[in-house]
């Protein structure tokens, strides 16, 4: 089972990779296991999906090592490679996950950043996704989405929260090679929440409260 939370902190490099070559794996494959043993891994980022994370940095062994020693620290990762991203406005990026959970085939990794929604794409989607929007009639009250591909690099939340306001995921990694949407299934929750937006008028900007419980959906549908 995987969720993503009603609400929703990052990562960057330390000791050297001759290091961790001679000592195997990065001890954060154990600190995760164990800091998660007896839990509910749902929106917990798992060893496996650390792992995933990593290899889109430079040096995953040094990203993991830094994020072993400090797993509350913020983060960069660049976009291209093993994912791209799509960042939206959090309100409409709520809309576009319930559509995608309720009607489509789930969604890859999620994240809350400083009032954004990031939400994790295949590689290429942010080459191709804005040409596919053109098509699409917008109204000046819905934000168009912001896509980081090949060039650009994004801020991702830690292993741990650490302020329960601040940055969080919302649907976290959890395997080592999760699906994650193209920019056709993209389109298809940008168009989606637009008629849920406009349906919904005022009702837009009431979401449940922070301390809810998490909405849960079975990620065997991602597949």
């Amino acid at each position: 089972m995987s969720a993503w939370l009603r609400d929703e902190t990052p990562l960057s490099p330390a000791q050297s990779d001759t290091d961790e070559r001679r000592t195997g794996r990065a001890d954060i494959f154990r600190f995760l296991r164990d800091r998660e043993e007896g839990r509910n891994h749902a929106a917990r980022v798992t060893a496996a999906g650390a792992g995933w994370l990593a290899s889109a940095a430079a040096y995953p062994r040094s990203t993991l090592a830094l994020w072993e020693a400090r797993p509350t620290a913020p983060a960069v990762l660049p976009c291209g490679t093993v994912f791209d991203v799509v960042n939206v406005d959090t309100i409409f990026g709520r809309r576009m996950l319930d559509r995608l959970w309720s009607e489509g085939p789930g969604s890859g990794p999620v994240a809350l950043h400083r009032g954004r929604m990031l939400l994790f794409a295949a590689p290429g989607t942010a080459q191709r996704l804005p040409s596919l929007l053109d098509w699409e009639e917008w109204d000046d009250a819905v934000p168009r989405p912001l896509c980081h591909g090949t060039g650009d690099a994004v801020t991702i939340p830690p292993l741990t929260v650490h302020e329960p306001a601040g940055a969080r995921w919302v649907v976290a990694p959890d395997t080592r090679h999760p699906w994650l949407p193209g920019p056709e299934v993209m389109l298809w929750a940008c168009v989606r929440a637009v008629r849920a937006a406009s349906a919904a008028d005022v009702r837009i900007s009431i979401f449940p409260p922070a301390d809810q419980d998490a909405k849960v959906y079975d990620v065997s549908r991602r597949r």
